[in-house]
C-alpha cells in the first residue's frame, strides 16, 4: 500500500488519523444492531472525509478507495483469523489453569508409542503433567495467534523464497510423496522473530524451539504457508460447537422441534458443562500430544498433532454434537 501511495503522491494519507477510522474492523459480536449501524456510519464518514480531503480528481479518488479497501480487507483477515485463535486461547485460560485440575479433565499426557492400524485413537508421544501440558498448549496458541497477525509478512516471505532465482531445490520423497525441498531463509527469519516474541512473554519455554523449513517435515515455503493458513479452519468449528452448546439460541436449548437433544446430552455426557469440558480437554490433550510427528514438541509438530486430531474427529463420541452445530 505504501509503495502504491508513493507512486500516486499520496503517502501522507497513512499518517492521517482518519485512515484508522475508515479501515477499522469489528466482528459485530456482542453488539446490538444499533451499535453496528453506528460503527458502520463512522467508517463511511471517515472514508468520505479522506476522499474529500485528498482526491483532486477521479483518478485520485479511485486510488484512495483502493487503498482504503485494501487495508480494510487486511484488517478483516487479521480480525477474523487471529480472533479465532484468541477465542481458543481464552477457552483454555477460562476452563483450565496450570495450578488447578478439574477431574476427570486433567490435561496430563502419558506417551503410548505403539502401532494402531485402526487410527481410532491418538498415540501420544509426549510425557507432560497437567501444568506442563497447560503451558505447552498456551504457548502454542500464543505462537499461532502472532503468526495469524503476521500472515501477510509470512505470505510475502514465502513468495520471496519460492520465486528467488538463485534458490535451487531437490525433488525428494519426504514420506508424503515427491516434494520440492527448498531452503526458506526469509520465512525462517520471520518465524524466528515470532518465536522469540512469544518466548519473551513466557517464563519458561516448553518443548523444542526447532522450526522445520526446507526439510522432510516442511519441504518448502508453500507447504508451510498452507499449513498455517488452515489454523482458523481447524479451530473455528471447535469454537462454534462450544458456543452452540452454551448459547441459549442454539438447538440444544428448549428446542421444540428436537425436544430430545437436551436429554441426549444429559444422558450421554451428564451435562452441557461436562460436554464442553470433554471436547476442550480432548483437544488440548490430543491435539498437542506429538502424534503424527516424529519429534512431537517442535514448532511444526504442534500443528501436525492438531492436524492428526482432526483426522480422528469422526471417531469421537461427541462428533454428533459437532454435526448438530453445523460442522
Amino acid at each position: 500500500v505504501s509503495g502504491y501511495l508513493e507512486e500516486h503522491k499520496g503517502s501522507e494519507i497513512l499518517n492521517d488519523q482518519l485512515i484508522l477510522a475508515a479501515t477499522n474492523e469489528f466482528t459485530g459480536k456482542n453488539l446490538t444492531r444499533r451499535e453496528v449501524d453506528n460503527r458502520l456510519q463512522l467508517k463511511k464518514n471517515a472514508r468520505k472525509a479522506l476522499i474529500d480531503k485528498y482526491a483532486e480528481d477521479e483518478s485520485a479518488k479511485e486510488a484512495i478507495e483502493l487503498v482504503i479497501d485494501s487495508i480494510s480487507d487486511a484488517n478483516n483477515y487479521v480480525e477474523c483469523n487471529a480472533g479465532i485463535v484468541k477465542t481458543t486461547l481464552q477457552n483454555l485460560r477460562d476452563n483450565f489453569s496450570d495450578d488447578k485440575i478439574e477431574q476427570p479433565y486433567s490435561l496430563e499426557l502419558r506417551s503410548s508409542w505403539r502401532i494402531d492400524f485402526s487410527r481410532y485413537r491418538s498415540n501420544a508421544k509426549l510425557n507432560h503433567d497437567h501444568p506442563t501440558q497447560f503451558r505447552f498448549v498456551e504457548q502454542s496458541l500464543m505462537l499461532w495467534d502472532i503468526a495469524m497477525e503476521s500472515m501477510f509478512k509470512l505470505w510475502y516471505a514465502a513468495d520471496e523464497d519460492l520465486l528467488r532465482g538463485r534458490a535451487s531445490y531437490r525433488l525428494c520423497n519426504t514420506g508424503q510423496g515427491l516434494n520440492r525441498v527448498q531452503y526458506c531463509p526469509t520465512v525462517s527469519s520471520e518465524m524466528s522473530k515470532i518465536l522469540k516474541k512469544v518466548q519473551r512473554q513466557c517464563s519458561g519455554w516448553v518443548g523444542l524451539s526447532v522450526v522445520h523449513l526446507g526439510d522432510r517435515d516442511v519441504p518448502n515455503a508453500l507447504t508451510f504457508i498452507d499449513k498455517y493458513t488452515n489454523i482458523p479452519w481447524i479451530l473455528g468449528p471447535i469454537n462454534d460447537t462450544l458456543e452452540a452448546i452454551s448459547s441459549e439460541n442454539s438447538p440444544f436449548y428448549n428446542n421444540s422441534k428436537f425436544p430430545g437433544l437436551e436429554k441426549y446430552i444429559d444422558y450421554a455426557f451428564e451435562s452441557k458443562h461436562d460436554l464442553r469440558m470433554k471436547i476442550l480437554s480432548d483437544y488440548f490433550k490430543h491435539g498437542f500430544d506429538g502424534d503424527g510427528d516424529d519429534g512431537g514438541s517442535c514448532i511444526d509438530g504442534r500443528l501436525t498433532s492438531t492436524w492428526n486430531w482432526c483426522n480422528l474427529i469422526a471417531k469421537k463420541d461427541y462428533y454428533s454434537i459437532f454435526m448438530l452445530s453445523g460442522f
